[in-house]
């Protein structure tokens, strides 16, 4: 007979994965919405991953966010090739950061997620594209990130109030 402790860790493994994996298919679903700039990847890919930060933790919505990105570059050929994968990390980290700072102040974990996701992250490919890229990419990924962070915030406000927990 099994022991009932490790059926509620594989079922809670489980559950992680399956709400990681939906996140992840949404992620796809938001790749398709862009925001129009000099890279074809900034969209709303990273709403899920944001949304998964509020509702199942930091880590796993870094995952997600990290995923997300990479989905979203996919869909749109890999034009920046391998530094995709950076990207990838960065957001992923962001994910982190955003999941430090929400547990603190809302307000806080919005602005500094968004400078972090959109000027950081742009200055971070300075050495690979020059600052021509980063002042054409930083606008548009600031907006688009502050976008994402604020949508993921407002739904997550909603599901909590509708769903609970």
């Amino acid at each position: 007979m099994k022991n009932s402790n490790s059926i509620s860790i594989k079922n809670s493994n489980t559950s992680l994965l399956v709400k990681i994996s939906l996140l992840v298919a949404l992620s796809v679903v938001g790749s398709y919405i862009k925001f129009p700039g000099p890279v074809g990847s900034i969209a709303l890919d990273s709403l899920p991953g944001y949304l998964g930060v509020i509702i199942i933790g930091g880590p796993a919505g870094g995952i997600v966010l990290a995923l997300g990105h990479l989905l979203s570059a996919l869909n749109s050929g890999f034009v920046l090739g391998p530094i995709h994968l950076l990207i990838a990390l960065i957001m992923g980290v962001c994910g982190l950061i955003f999941s430090y700072f929400i547990k603190k102040n809302v307000y806080l974990a919005v602005v500094i997620t968004t400078f972090f996701n959109g000027v950081v992250s742009a200055a971070v490919l300075i050495p690979f594209f020059g600052i021509p890229f980063f002042y054409g990419t930083a606008p548009v990924l600031t907006v688009a990130s502050f976008v994402n962070i604020l949508l993921a915030v407002v739904v997550a406000k909603y599901l909590k109030d509708k769903v609970g927990n």
